[in-house]
């Protein structure tokens, strides 16, 4: 009687074990979860109860074992049954195209010679052994013959299989898997956060973050670390019958593993060479790093009689992009005040090039950031293009050479010498004065740039207008005349009559623009629409109270509380004013009426500069097709349009939440219909 109880719940077991895999699978590998994650956790529960009351059941490939191995003191050599090598690295079509001969001339033909693409993972390089479909061991690359066992670690990785699944055909008594482990950028972010929060220094990049989680001595440490793999080929594969790389892919994936799906085929060399551009720019749409493309022949055949060099296949080659990050010395830390008041350090680099451009400057985002990093003025740092445009500084190279100076912010404003304050809840910094210069000559930029758009009138001339006394207000813009343009160096009669013809014209701009361009706080281009949408004038926004403003689409209390602030302010008011006297339209026109089209219902989010449009310019033209311009990425945003120099909260937000990202030419093929 007991034994057929203990066969009963063997049998459960198993099934468990089976369900628990398969799950996984749909989740992990195909992205197509069948169910829900409290449906997967009752059906683990139960397999932990099974197993902890009969421990005789459990097998070493059961999904209850991937965390609990005891912290090693060393992690031992073990030696690969193929060894891993390296790649060779092309940079340049040329230097394709030459291996792509040299291919043809080694195989004694240019027909029939196909080739897989795939995206060179920035990871960490990792060997899967499984036998009689059980995985045994992983390891990893060390010198390609040797490398280091971290199966426990491995094991906690949820997106590698325990074992070969959905094997009508027959298992391979040994079965090598090559793939790269990886961090993905939203679990990266969320890791220095962590780390910071307990204290502990911030990892630089997402590679060594990998890296470290992988080799961590307690693989519960690792199962803290939201790793993952991309499977991207086999080693030894006793009694498995693939005739390519392609097909290997294929197998791998119908059999439990986790493949890349931006992996192609191309049928000729000039195929690759556009995969690889394409993907240059295309990289920032993903939620992991790559550097490049690596390039296989797809014939195992083809791979067999090219053979190795040292080492490296005469079959595969690496596309690699310029490097994103480099080292630099870290001059000095300024501070620039913005036309809100907030104070923005930036840091003056020794020149250095990253990705091809030559980088002199770089962000450090705000104080916090800076202390957080530990980042002091005189340090070698790490300097990346974050979404492959705007530079910025990820931390110091460690130890801090002597004679470093750690960064303080100043206790006053640097253009107005008024005590800076720092509100609560925020992380920036801010100048309180709002007679401070910043406020005025950077509103006035904004305005002839972005707000109206002014004709002959740009940065550098708002600044020697505002030198000379002659435009400290936008109401003294507009009362400025020919002679006194005629004073501003670079300006003859004709070019200041034109300019101040433009100026003139500018009072049509439509009142969202208006709105924007009055420098309110928390009011960007969108909430400047959705403002004049809801209330249509500014006499009915000047006696909104706060919660009439909170109804309005993308606000919440905290930006109305101060949006209600500045219009109950006597000095804005009289602006308003002022500027109405003087003809600028403060009422809305049929530019924002709503429009039924195509993209109706549809929600789009733009971050980043875009070549061919301005931001109000792509966001009239998403609205005129019947789409809504959103100012932040919700589950709601139906797609965020990705410019150069993204915001990269909304690009982090955007991937968490899956939401499709557009580059220009996609827009332009949206807008096309």
């Amino acid at each position: 009687m007991a034994s057929s109880k203990t066969a009963t719940v063997g049998r459960r077991a198993a099934e468990l074990r089976e369900q628990l895999d398969y799950h996984l699978y749909r989740y992990h590998v195909l992205d197509e979860p069948e169910i829900s994650d409290a449906d997967y956790d009752r059906l683990y529960d139960e397999l932990v109860a099974l197993e902890d009351a009969h421990p005789e059941l459990i097998t070493r490939d059961s999904p209850t074992q991937r965390v609990g191995a005891p912290p090693s003191d060393k992690f031992q050599k073990v030696e690969h049954p193929t060894p891993m090598g390296s790649l060779e690295k092309v940079t340049t079509d040329e230097a394709l195209e030459k291996w792509h001969e040299d291919v043809c001339k080694r195989l004694g033909t240019s027909e029939g010679i196909v080739y897989v693409t795939e995206p060179k993972i920035d990871g960490l390089s990792i060997n899967l052994i499984y036998e009689n479909g059980a995985f045994v061991r992983g390891a990893t690359r060390g010198d390609g013959v040797r490398g280091e066992d971290v199966t426990p670690n491995l094991r906690t990785i949820k997106a590698i299989s325990m074992r070969v699944i959905g094997a009508d055909d027959g298992v391979p008594s040994l079965l090598e898997v090559r793939g790269e482990v990886y961090l993905p950028l939203s679990g990266f972010n969320a890791l220095n956060e962590r780390l910071v929060a307990e204290g502990k220094k911030p990892t630089p990049n997402p590679r060594n973050a990998a890296a470290g989680s992988l080799r961590q001595k307690d693989s519960t440490i690792t199962a803290q670390r939201p790793l993952s793999i991309w499977i991207h080929g086999l080693g030894v594969r006793d009694g498995l019958r693939v005739d390519g790389h392609w097909e290997a892919l294929n197998w791998l994936r119908e059999h439990g593993f986790r493949t890349n799906p931006y992996a192609e085929r191309h049928e000729t060399v000039a195929s690759v060479a556009q995969a690889c551009h394409a993907w240059e720019k295309k990289r920032i749409e993903l939620d992991y790093e790559i550097d490049g493309l690596v390039i296989k022949v797809d014939s195992f055949d083809h791979q067999r009689r090219l053979g190795a060099l040292h080492g490296r296949p005469r079959w595969a080659r690496a596309f690699k992009w310029a490097p994103m990050t480099a080292q630099t010395k870290l001059e000095r830390i300024h501070i620039r005040v913005g036309r809100t008041g907030a104070l923005n350090p930036w840091a003056q680099l020794a020149p250095v090039e990253v990705g091809g451009v030559t980088v002199s400057t770089a962000t450090l985002h705000n104080e916090e950031d800076i202390n957080r990093k530990d980042i002091r003025e005189g340090d070698e740092v790490i300097v990346q293009r974050a979404g492959d445009v705007i530079p910025q500084v990820v931390g110091p190279v460690l130890p801090h050479a002597k004679g470093t100076r750690a960064f303080k912010m100043p206790a006053n404003c640097p253009l107005c010498g008024v005590e800076i304050v720092k509100p609560e809840g925020e992380a920036m910094h801010r100048c309180p004065n709002r007679a401070c210069p910043s406020r005025g000559l950077e509103s006035l930029i904004n305005w002839v740039q972005a707000a109206a758009d002014i004709e002959g009138v740009g940065e550098q001339s708002v600044r020697r207008l505002w030198d000379l006394g002659l435009v400290r207000s936008l109401p003294e813009l507009y009362r400025l005349t020919k002679e006194q343009l005629m004073e501003v160096e670079g300006y003859g009669e004709i070019s200041a009559s034109n300019a101040i013809a433009s100026i003139d014209a500018s009072k049509q701009v439509p009142f969202h623009r208006v709105l924007f361009g009055l420098n309110i706080p928390d009011v960007g281009w969108v909430t400047a629409q959705n403002l004049a949408r809801h209330f249509e004038n500014i006499d009915r926004l000047i006696d909104a109270a706060q919660e009439d403003i909170e109804e309005v689409d993308g606000i919440g209390p905290d930006r109305a509380e101060s949006i209600a602030e500045w219009f109950s302010d006597d000095a804005n008011r009289a602006l308003v004013g002022e500027l109405r006297e003087l003809g600028l339209r403060f009422e809305i026109g049929d530019e924002l009426r709503p429009v039924e089209g195509p993209l109706t219902g549809k929600i789009y989010v733009i971050t980043g500069t875009l070549e061919n449009y301005s931001r109000d310019e792509a966001a009239a033209a998403l609205e005129a097709k019947g789409a809504k311009v959103g100012n932040s990425v919700s589950g709601k945003t139906t797609g965020l349009v990705v410019g150069e120099e993204p915001g990269s909260s909304k690009l982090t937000k955007a991937r968490k939440l899956e939401v499709p990202l557009l580059d220009e030419a996609a827009l332009e093929e949206l807008l096309r219909g």
